[in-house]
């Protein structure tokens, strides 16, 4: 932890010198929160199986110049995705390449790098950015916000639908071990529409790469919004990433988390339905093998009457992976007629890899509607003697029955081409084969 705080010390001037004074004014208050609290400690309630401290003790580098490599890099990679037919945006090792963005999307939206929104929206970027990470987060999202120099902002105005889905590609890598650190902040205003899918790629398949990212989502009255995450890194890849959400009345929002390849992940999710009879579906699906592990935790605030929330998680998990779910879901005494469900279900390999589930409800109401559940098997023998018995290879059968497994997450996908996508790059993964949703 020491090497960061005096590495941020030494380089402050030129940490802010690409940067807004609008994002810069903001890391100041994060370092006091870092030094007083720090990484969150492994072995902690939420800390059980992830230990952050060890996951980025490295020397890491930082990337504190826009990479001069960024056109090339970005151009090489081509969405496969040919239904999909989108707004498409890049990151590389934090930072917006604009060279090649939208021009075509509705007035009044904007798609684009942190610091032009800054500079651009100076009201609007004062009023949301940094506020639920500030309020509600940990040390590790100071330390984003004391590192990060740019990311990416998607702002609807109100009433605005956009029917055509936000697509953003984060790339890291190079060639030496390097820490990223970047931003996302969305923000849809009363009764707007938007979908944005976000994916994680490596360049470097060899080397060693770590990221936080704090993510900052706000969705007004009557607005509905589809985020989508999809992580394709690198078995030698640390993901550490931050969502906060709030949510005001009768706003309908999905999130679907996808984990297809990476090396060590750490989600946390914090969503605050502060407004009447606003819903949230949450879906999350983590495929992992090797020595892979994968930690999703999320936590639903029920803060007003008649909110809805449905989650569903699932992994499969072989050889030595590891899985960890932790859900909670909190009612609090004004939020009457609250109906919130839980589920957490996950498929072993062998006996080798290990799923650590921990379901939780706290509920201070007395008319709601909840439930939760966890299990945990293997796949069903009978099922599969079934198909073996009507000339089904067993490597086939147990690539249909994983399949299954997972399709009522691939489901909640409310995007065409992405789902179909999704479908033929899960079938590749479950049958050993290398499969990307890019090419170079």
């Amino acid at each position: 932890m020491q090497q960061y705080i005096d590495f941020f010390t030494s380089c402050r001037a030129e940490i802010d010198a690409q940067c807004h004074p609008l994002l810069n004014v903001r890391r100041q208050q994060a370092l006091d929160q870092f030094l007083r609290t720090g990484f969150p400690p492994f072995g902690s309630e939420d800390y059980q199986h992830t230990d952050i401290r060890d996951l980025l003790k490295e020397n890491f580098g930082f990337y504190l110049q826009p990479p001069t490599a960024m056109q090339h890099t970005c151009n090489m990679f081509q969405c496969l995705v040919a239904t999909l037919n989108s707004y498409r945006y890049f990151m590389l090792n934090g930072w917006f390449y604009d060279e090649n963005a939208a021009a075509d999307i509705p007035q009044g939206v904007f798609a684009g790098s942190l610091n032009v929104f800054a500079a651009c929206y100076p009201q609007i970027f004062e009023r949301y950015f940094n506020r639920q990470a500030a309020d509600k987060g940990d040390g590790l999202s100071a330390f984003n916000t004391m590192f990060a120099q740019d990311g990416y902002v998607l702002y609807v105005p109100a009433d605005t639908i956009v029917e055509k889905p936000f697509q953003l590609t984060n790339l890291s890598g190079g060639n030496v071990s390097a820490l990223t650190n970047r931003r996302l902040l969305v923000v849809l205003e009363a009764g707007a529409q938007a979908k944005l899918l976000v994916c994680d790629h490596s360049t470097n398949e060899q080397q060693a790469s770590a990221a936080t990212q704090v993510t900052e989502i706000y969705l007004g009255e009557h607005a509905t919004f589809d985020f989508y995450e999809m992580e394709e890194s690198n078995r030698k890849n640390v993901r550490l990433a931050t969502t906060f959400v709030e949510q005001a009345a009768l706003s309908h929002a999905i999130f679907n988390n996808i984990t297809l390849s990476n090396g060590v992940t750490r989600n946390n999710f914090r969503i605050d339905l502060s407004g009447d009879h606003a819903e949230s579906l949450l879906y999350g699906m983590a495929i992992a093998d090797q020595e892979q592990q994968i930690d999703n935790q999320t936590i639903v605030n029920h803060l007003a009457k008649a909110g809805h929330c449905d989650e569903l998680y699932k992994y499969v998990l072989d050889d030595e992976a590891v899985g960890v779910f932790g859900g909670r879901i909190v009612v609090a005494q004004a939020a009457q007629q609250t109906q919130a469900f839980q589920t957490n279900r996950n498929l072993l390999g062998n006996r080798q890899c290990r799923m650590f589930s921990k379901p939780q409800l706290e509920i201070y109401a007395d008319d709601v509607k909840c439930s939760h559940g966890m299990t945990t098997g293997q796949l069903d023998e009978n099922a599969l003697f079934y198909m073996r018995a009507r000339g089904i290879p067993e490597t086939e059968a147990v690539m249909l029955l994983k399949f299954a497994f997972m399709n009522d997450v691939i489901q909640g996908v409310r995007i065409d081409g992405l789902r179909d996508r999704l479908k033929l790059l899960i079938e590749k993964r479950f049958r050993g084969e290398l499969a990307s949703c890019r090419c170079v």
